[in-house]
């Protein structure tokens, strides 16, 4: 059975570490994008790729919520000291930042996607930790869900492209 989320540290700081959290994540993740977007006209624009894929402008605003949204998830986990939850979303950050320079910078599409399937089962497994427990934080879950719902979509997109373009 899961424990009852304690409330968050009464302090009126509460919010600089998810803040802080929010804006790293924000940051990483840009620099990661911005090392290869010279890539997106060059190699990625002439792939076929498969249905259901959105223009390239979509991924910027996308990517831009969800790394805030996991920022402050983030932040919430490190207040509430879950460090196992914690551990597992950094595995995740770190192939996250990763996947990038893998697909966009290599060109390597089945690397990629190697990357991506491990970053599903990281997310899904930092939900689970982050709603279990002591250290609980359903809001946490929350905000992190939708990365999850959307890595599992650009999985699709990954694979498409790694099986229409081989």
């Amino acid at each position: 059975m899961n424990a009852q989320p304690t409330l968050l540290p009464a302090s009126p700081h509460r919010w600089i570490i998810p803040a802080i959290c929010a804006i790293l994540c924000l940051a990483l993740g840009t620099a990661s994008g911005l090392l290869t977007a010279s890539s997106i006209a060059t190699w990625y624009a002439p792939l076929q790729k498969p249905p259901g894929t959105p223009p390239s402008w979509v991924f910027g605003p996308v990517w831009t919520a969800l790394y805030l949204m996991m920022g402050v998830g983030l932040g919430r986990l490190i207040l509430r000291k879950n460090t196992r939850a914690v551990t597992t979303f950094l595995a995740h950050f770190i192939l996250n930042l990763a996947w990038t320079p893998v697909f966009f910078g290599a060109h390597l599409p089945w690397a990629a996607l190697a990357i991506i399937v491990t970053m599903i089962f990281l997310l899904a497994l930092t939900i689970r930790q982050s709603l279990s427990g002591p250290h609980c934080d359903p809001i946490a879950a929350a905000l992190i869900t939708p990365t999850l719902i959307w890595v599992c979509y650009a999985t699709w997109l990954n694979a498409g492209i790694a099986w229409l373009n081989r």
